[in-house]
């Protein structure tokens, strides 16, 4: 059964001492205690309230619904309807396009979590990590960003996308074909520093422009492509070759010779732009 949260008293300051809205925070899994555990731990920071609670993937979306979520800290493992399930509904519905899902793992390797990160997740935790670091975690996706790199993410990502996900009704090659024909050289060189894993300022470093021209260029490939955020960048640029995991020998686009930068944990090449 679903523990319905509480929204936080009325006349709380918001976001703490910011005065910003708080991260209205919403907790899926089927344990009573972790769930019980993560609320202690969410209503103590300042910028967050917790205003759901859900033992079941199919709870979980009826509550993202109502509750108004802005995240989802989402357990895999759950019943009538997993977490894989519930964070592909979310996803697939306009009326929850600002909702962000952080999946919950009891295992880094768990390979659920690239279905998960292909159903629309924005990344992952395991599920016993440092307090702070879910603090953390909430606040990077919450902020649009991805939970992707450095560490652990990034390399189960660079292992399991060796094989991608096979395309619908045998199709040909999906996503390499979307990006072959949509994007430009130079969009296809920031997908791919992306799917390595940097940020913009270290994509700027590399390309030698500005960060908010590669903000701009980001916003244009996710606008093309499409996809809900930089996490199913990453997920595409590997998908569609750009990326090719445990490559050896490439140097960056546009920096030819210069070495692996800064955010590749798994030496992943990064091919030229696709013919």
């Amino acid at each position: 059964m679903t523990t319905a949260g509480t929204d936080t008293a009325a006349g709380a300051a918001p976001g703490g001492a910011s005065g910003a809205a708080p991260i209205r925070v919403l907790l899926a899994d089927d344990q009573t205690l972790v769930r019980a555990a993560f609320a202690m731990l969410v209503e103590s920071a300042p910028d967050m309230e917790v205003v759901g609670q859900a033992a079941t993937g199919r709870e979980a979306v009826a509550l993202a619904r109502s509750a108004r979520a802005d995240l989802v800290v989402m357990d895999i493992r759950m019943p009538d309807l997993d977490g894989i399930a519930a964070t592909r509904l979310i996803a697939a519905d306009e009326d929850l396009a600002g909702v962000r899902v952080l999946v919950l793992t009891t295992y880094e390797t768990d390979e659920n979590v690239i279905e998960a990160l292909r159903a629309g997740a924005s990344g992952f935790l395991v599920k016993d990590t440092r307090p702070a670091e879910l603090l953390t975690a909430i606040r990077t996706v919450a902020a649009g960003e991805a939970l992707l790199s450095p560490g652990p993410t990034a390399r189960l990502v660079a292992r399991l996308l060796r094989t991608p996900a096979p395309p619908p009704n045998g199709a040909g090659d999906p996503v390499g074909a979307v990006v072959r024909a949509r994007l430009t050289d130079r969009e296809r060189q920031v997908l791919a520093l992306v799917g390595r894993g940097l940020n913009n300022a270290e994509i700027a470093e590399v390309l030698s422009l500005s960060p908010l021209t590669v903000k701009t260029h980001v916003s244009r490939v996710m606008n093309k492509l499409p996809v809900r955020d930089r996490a199913q960048l990453v997920i595409a640029a590997y998908e569609s070759g750009l990326v090719v995991p445990g490559g050896s020998g490439a140097g960056n686009p546009g920096h030819p010779g210069r070495g692996a930068p800064r955010g590749n944990p798994g030496g992943e090449s990064v091919h030229d732009p696709l013919p």
